[in-house]
């Protein structure tokens, strides 16, 4: 049996698992045009946030759902690609693993949009 690789701590490895992960990022953020969309709300939010000056902890609660839904489109992204390079022919399952890896944005999404409903029409309502 073969000993599990055991790699020594290392700043500089720890400094480049930071390097690889924004790489990450960038190119999903150049690459993915749902994660365009995503972006245009977020920015759309926070721009309706700071006009309606929404609480701290209505703040945090947007964060944690542009977390929720940003993460959500990068690993769907994600899983999307290795599923292509896995099986790259039609494949009714590898087809399955991506609508799957998609439902989870879309109730990520589906949940967010709720908690901004919540947040932000009565306060839409009061300028009325």
């Amino acid at each position: 049996m073969d000993e599990p690789r055991k790699n020594k701590f290392s700043y500089k490895n720890r400094l480049l698992s930071f390097k690889y992960a924004f790489k990450g990022i960038f190119y999903a953020v150049k690459t993915q045009h749902n994660l365009w969309v995503h972006l245009a709300v977020v920015l759309l939010v926070i721009f309706s946030g700071w006009f309606l000056r929404i609480s701290v902890a209505e703040w945090l609660t947007v964060i944690i759902c542009f977390a929720l839904v940003i993460s959500a489109e990068v690993l769907n992204s994600a899983i999307e690609l290795l599923t292509d390079i896995v099986s790259p022919e039609a494949n009714a399952e590898a087809g399955l693993v991506k609508d799957m890896a998609a439902g989870a944005v879309l109730f990520a999404a589906i949940c967010s949009a709720i908690a901004g409903l919540v947040i932000f029409v009565p306060k839409i309502l009061d300028l009325l």
